[in-house]
């Protein structure tokens, strides 16, 4: 949990720094701007860690089957992570 939040605060702070520097926004109040963009951060986090879960969870549905072939546990991650993602409209 520590580490999401640290990787938010960061994000929030880089893209909030680089939005004004390019002159894309005006912020009258930093510190709700960078609380807004870490919010919404976090959600993204949250999300991919859920699809992440579900998707190991699939894959452990059918741990046999891949053990007994030479499929390769890695791409088929990818690929179902890849699925959920698009189904629930979450760009990974």
């Amino acid at each position: 949990m520590a580490r999401r939040e640290g990787i938010a605060d960061r994000f929030s702070e880089g893209i909030l720094k680089r939005l004004q520097g390019r002159k894309f926004i005006e912020v009258r109040d930093e510190a709700r701007a960078r609380a807004a963009l870490r919010r919404v951060i976090l959600e993204n986090l949250q999300a991919e860690e859920q699809i992440d879960a579900e998707a190991r969870k699939i894959l452990q549905g059918h741990a046999r089957e891949i053990r007994d072939t030479t499929a390769d546990y890695s791409r088929l991650l990818t690929l179902v992570k890849q699925r959920l993602a698009r189904e629930r409209g979450f760009v990974l």
